[in-house]
């Protein structure tokens, strides 16, 4: 498609929780799974904000006149979460990881922070609002396809996780309610859907750069903002995979060239599995938002000195992949997994930084997908023995798999099963077996070879002498 030519405009919503304690309790952010030990039920209802006027989305979810069930545990809820309680002072922690982020993304400050109420009466929140604040607005972000900006950063309380839905009631667990969310918000200058996945992708970086964001599943969300000319804004909301993003606008594109002629109306609409989308309810407008008057006002002027801006993973990665002459895959790993690396090669020296690299990142990839071994039962200390030995001399490069698995298993290792053979006996072999079996080809002859000295002899040795003799 020209997307140019269609007059497409696109924007993302990034929300990203925090790790810590939630935005406005002492209660830690653990999302946990224990049994609930609370429970009640109640109703809410929508009040007028500034404007004098209901919210549209909030009349639409009224009318549904459905009774809403909380469900928490003790852990990690407190008399905040069920609204029985005013907000404590904002997390400050989760303050300055706002701040933090904001700078990276060459935003200007708001020097005075005020909380508003935003109206939410679906119950994904017991006091039928959301608090949040605008903490910096007028940023950018650098992509391949130019700058994109960045219209706000704003902090906030995360809603409650939805269990059941009937016709009659709508059930939640609040171990997620109030932990602390940052909201990013990007201009429409993005250029088409491939160019959407790769902002979302940016930013995801950016925030995991920090060391300050939880990870998993449901931890960060995307909403997407598309229309195209003759077409209003529609709002898609709930993406967890950024891999779904490009198809899904790709569709919801196709969508609206069918629905131009019906004068639709702005909305929002949810992403679905398939990459589709479906109706949600109406877009929300200026009525929602109102003034929060229990959390006090914060100036953040002081604050912004001890903010230490993080160095990102992708400038990381390049340093370390210039300096061990690996990949920038294999670097882009080793960073996201957070492996001391330079430990590593300080300490191994025998062995290539590449070879490292490929034993701590792939080779537990392949234990796990295609010998169906639990690679995450490896600790760093088994690693580390196993690395000794190839450094030593003690066993090849095609030992190390067999040896980690042998760590997962628990099972006693016999460093005398996997010596390493002289060349001159490999060669001796070789020479045995293109006599005994004349005319394959050199993988055949390799893996005869490979299968007789199974854990003992380095692959690349065993084809050198190969090439040699044949």
């Amino acid at each position: 498609m020209d997307y140019g030519k269609l007059g497409f405009k696109c924007g993302i919503e990034i929300h990203q929780q925090l790790i810590g304690r939630k935005l406005f309790c002492h209660c830690p952010a653990l999302n946990l799974k224990d049994e609930a030990d609370i429970k009640i039920i109640r109703k809410l209802r929508a009040s007028a904000g500034e404007t004098g006027e209901i919210d549209i989305a909030a009349k639409h979810e009224m009318k549904k006149d459905k009774y809403l069930i909380y469900e928490a545990n003790s852990k990690d809820t407190c008399l905040v979460e069920l609204d029985e309680e005013p907000p404590h002072d904002v997390d400050l922690h989760s303050l300055d990881t706002a701040l933090m982020v904001s700078k990276l993304l060459n935003c200007k400050i708001i020097d005075k922070i005020q909380f508003m109420r935003k109206t939410v009466v679906d119950g994904s929140n017991t006091t039928g609002f959301q608090r949040t604040a605008l903490v910096a607005v007028d940023g950018y972000l650098k992509t391949s396809k130019g700058k994109v900006g960045i219209t706000n950063v704003c902090l906030e309380e995360e809603a409650a996780q939805k269990l059941e839905e009937t016709d009659e009631y709508v059930k939640y667990k609040l171990d997620r309610l109030g932990i602390s969310l940052i909201e990013i918000g990007t201009d429409t200058s993005i250029k088409d859907p491939e160019h959407a996945k790769e902002v979302a992708s940016t930013l995801g970086m950016i925030l995991r750069s920090t060391e300050r964001v939880k990870r998993g599943i449901g931890t960060i969300r995307q909403d997407v903002n598309v229309s195209i000319k003759g077409h209003p804004r529609v709002e898609i909301k709930g993406f967890q995979d950024i891999r779904a993003i490009q198809k899904t606008i790709e569709n919801e594109v196709n969508r609206q060239l069918d629905e131009i002629k019906k004068k639709p109306e702005s909305h929002v609409r949810k992403a679905e599995a398939d990459f589709s989308t479906s109706f949600l309810r109406p877009m929300s407008g200026a009525d929602r938002m109102y003034v929060e008057t229990d959390v006090k006002i914060i100036d953040v002027k002081d604050r912004l000195k001890l903010i230490k801006i993080p160095e990102l993973i992708t400038e990381k990665s390049v340093k370390l992949e210039e300096k061990y002459k690996i990949s920038d895959v294999l670097a882009n790993e080793i960073i996201k997994a957070k492996i001391d690396f330079e430990g590593y090669v300080s300490k191994f020296k025998n062995i290539p930084p590449d070879s490292i690299g490929n034993i701590l990142i792939n080779v537990p990839k392949d234990i796990k997908t295609r010998l169906n071994e639990d690679s995450s039962k490896l600790k760093d200390k088994d690693f580390y023995e196993i690395l000794g030995y190839l450094n030593e001399g003690k066993i090849s490069k095609e030992a190390v798999t067999e040896l980690l698995i042998k760590k997962i298993k628990n099972e006693k290792i016999d460093l005398s099963k996997y010596k390493i053979v002289d060349d001159s006996k490999i060669e001796d072999e070789v020479k045995k077996i293109i006599k005994e079996k004349p005319g394959l080809n050199i993988g055949a002859y390799m893996g005869v070879i490979m299968s007789k000295f199974r854990g003992k002899v380095d692959g690349k040795k065993i084809m050198e002498i190969l090439k040699k003799n044949i």
